[in-house]
């Protein structure tokens, strides 16, 4: 990882852990952490593997609950079973997006489906969350699901970036957001190079696979996250022999600061706590054909204020 350098592009280089989850399910939790919390209304973000779920095993995300924002599932490898309290079963794989608006509240699991399980599969990807400006933190839960042939497609020179969410190159995904953003997946062939539009106040990339050079900046390995400065002009060149895999994401702060604490969000530390009571009486809607549930953590103190 290179230096920060003060008349760089940069503001911040985050080195997410690696945790395991047992079964040597491993995730990076770029964001938060302590170097930013959030980068626009993204204030969560988590790359999954790559990992080899043993024939037998899979993922099980028991049912739990959330509020407050929406959930973003996108995978590169494997497929994950979604269900949820509004009634949605719908399995998502590589190229494809799961957008679910908690709004008021939503409970969901993600686990892997029993004709798969017979198998070893490889599962890999990523699962952001998008704070919801507050006018909406209420809103009714929805869940929407996109074909990856949905989303449209930018190519270029040794370049292929697909709008996961929001507009970027003058494209827009037909997701829809309720609040400026943009979410983009980008393949860069070695020696391609791509800019970065200044279109957004807050932007970052993501570094999944490959090498990228960021010129004053220096030169990046996998698993990074780079946060720009706004305005920064910024061009991505890929520095390896092997095709870079990299995720840009930001767009515009919340004009709020959010408060989380476990699976809830909110513009209102009051509000996260009703929502902790409400999951420890069961109050939250029920997913259909599951009877497990994750219980509400041993949480101490306050909800953690993110300005």
């Amino acid at each position: 990882m290179s230096d920060i350098l003060p008349d760089g592009a940069l503001s911040t280089v985050i080195v997410p852990p690696t945790r395991d989850l047992g079964d040597n399910f491993t995730v990076r939790r770029a964001l938060p952490s302590a170097q930013r919390r959030m980068v626009g209304p993204f204030i969560f973000f988590d790359q999954m593997g790559p990992t080899v779920l043993a024939a037998g095993n899979g993922l099980d995300v028991r049912p739990h609950p959330h509020i407050g924002l929406a959930t973003v599932t996108y995978l590169f490898e494997g497929e994950i079973m979604h269900r949820d309290s509004l009634g949605s079963l719908q399995p998502i794989r590589p190229g494809e997006v799961n957008w679910m608006t908690a709004g008021r509240g939503i409970v969901h699991s993600e686990r892997t489906a029993p004709e798969l399980r017979r198998q070893e599969v490889r599962l890999s990807g990523l699962q952001c969350w998008v704070a919801l400006p507050r006018e909406h933190e209420e809103a009714e839960p929805a869940f929407a699901h996109i074909g990856a042939e949905e989303l449209p497609v930018e190519q270029g020179e040794g370049i292929e970036a697909r709008v996961i969410a929001g507009s970027f190159f003058g494209k827009t995904s037909p997701v829809h957001t309720l609040s400026p953003l943009f979410y983009v997946d980008v393949q860069l062939q070695p020696g391609a190079s791509l800019p970065v539009s200044v279109e957004y106040s807050e932007r970052a990339i993501y570094l999944v696979s490959g090498q990228i050079d960021l010129g004053r900046d220096g030169v990046f390995d996998p698993g990074r996250m780079m946060v720009l400065k706004e305005g920064a002009q910024l061009v991505v060149r890929n520095a390896g022999n092997v095709t870079a895999r990299l995720m840009l994401l930001g767009g515009e702060p919340m004009s709020e600061a959010r408060y989380i604490t476990w699976n809830f969000v909110s513009s209102s530390a009051e509000r996260i706590e009703q929502a902790k009571e409400d999951w420890r009486k069961r109050r939250f809607p029920e997913v259909p054909d599951e009877t497990e549930f994750i219980p509400l953590p041993e949480i101490q103190g306050k909800p953690v204020h993110y300005p």
